[in-house]
């Protein structure tokens, strides 16, 4: 009995210790070379957990923002038939240019959320057991962190702003050109231009620093 319950310890901790020796020295650029010398199943599970978390809320911040400018744009359509005609061109815009508003969170997301879902499906469906799966996961996973980073830095960046002025100035011009509304399109590209800041400052950031924190090799909670 106390041979087996020996053997049995001992078995846990060589399984334990085997664990713990999933080297991985490949890491992306950028990244501190002790990371290298962190288990890569520990960096696994990490990057897992972080994507896995940062996916709900920019889920919840792309389709909570799709469907308000949608919402608003149907209004402003609906509206038009009821304003005198000289002003419908700018109800009509208006809702146009909300349509194109959406487009962005309809066909381009945020990468975190399918980068998660990816990740977390490949983990349960087939966990990797030797080193070399481990390794490879790894660099997958590794490679979804950083795009998903360099994908909220693009989205929420300098050239985020300079392109919401750039296509609420085109409102303004388009109405103010074409149809000599600038007040109405004035109206409309001040407005377009308010909640495209706001949709930019409330972008989710969290896997910016994430990727920060592990390019220092910080893992922890």
């Amino acid at each position: 009995m106390g041979l087996a319950l020996f053997l049995a310890v001992a078995s846990g901790a060589s399984a334990r210790q085997a664990r713990a020796e999933a080297r991985c020295p490949a890491v992306p650029a950028g990244v501190q070379p002790q990371v290298a010398l962190i288990d890569g199943r520990t960096r696994l599970e990490w990057i897992d957990r972080r994507l896995s978390s940062a996916a709900p809320g920019s889920s919840t911040w792309n389709w909570g923002w799709a469907i308000g400018i949608g919402a608003a744009g149907v209004g402003t359509l609906i509206a038009a038939p009821f304003v005198s005609p000289d002003s419908r061109v700018d109800y009509y815009t208006g809702a146009g240019a909300a349509a194109l508003g959406v487009l962005p969170f309809i066909l381009a997301p945020p990468q975190v959320i399918g980068a998660a879902h990816d990740l977390h499906a490949k983990l349960l469906g087939k966990p990797p057991v030797t080193d070399d799966e481990v390794c490879d996961l790894l660099a997958d996973a590794e490679n979804k962190l950083v795009s998903s980073a360099r994908n909220t830095q693009l989205m929420t960046g300098w050239y985020a702003h300079l392109g919401n002025l750039a296509f609420n100035t085109g409102i303004v011009l388009f109405e103010g050109l074409l149809f000599h509304r600038w007040k109405g399109g004035l109206i409309n590209g001040v407005a377009g231009f308010a909640v495209g800041e706001a949709v930019i400052f409330t972008q989710p950031r969290q896997i910016i620093r994430d990727r920060e924190a592990y390019d220092r090799g910080d893992l922890g909670p």
